[in-house]
C-alpha cells in the first residue's frame, strides 16, 4: 500500500510555484476560518497568523539569499511584503486590526502565482 501511495505522490509531483500556490491556499483558508472564530478563541486565530507570518518570513529570507534567481526589485517587493505581515499580524494579535488584509495579499500572491505557471 505504501509503495502505491509513493508512485501516486510522485505522479503528482509538483514545480516550486505550485507548491507555493497550494502553501498559500493553505495558510489562506486558515486565515479564513481564523476570522470566523470568536474572539474567545483566540489560540485559534494566533496558529493561522503564527503560520502565515512564518510563510513570509520564510520567503523574505529565501530572497534575502544572493543565488536567488528572482529579479531583485521583486526580491525587494517581497521582503517590503514580509516586513508588512509581521507588523500588521502584530497589530492582529493585539486587536488593533483585522485578519482581513492578510487574506488579501495572500490571494493576490496566489493570482499571480497561478497566472504565472499559465504563462509557463
Amino acid at each position: 500500500m505504501s509503495l502505491q501511495a509513493y508512485q501516486q505522490a510522485a505522479a503528482r509531483a509538483e514545480n516550486p510555484r505550485e507548491a507555493e500556490y497550494r502553501l498559500f491556499g493553505q495558510v489562506t483558508r486558515a486565515l479564513m476560518e481564523a476570522q470566523q472564530l470568536p474572539d474567545t478563541q483566540f489560540e485559534g486565530r494566533v496558529d493561522a497568523l503564527d503560520w502565515n507570518r512564518r510563510l513570509w518570513s520564510a520567503l523574505a529570507t529565501d530572497c534575502s539569499q544572493p543565488e536567488n534567481a528572482l529579479p531583485m526589485p521583486l526580491r525587494a517587493q517581497i521582503i517590503s511584503i514580509s516586513l508588512w505581515v509581521s507588523r500588521h499580524t502584530s497589530a492582529v494579535i493585539r486587536r488593533e486590526e483585522d485578519i482581513g488584509p492578510l487574506i488579501d495579499i495572500n490571494r493576490i500572491i496566489m493570482q499571480g502565482l497561478h497566472g504565472g505557471s499559465e504563462a509557463a
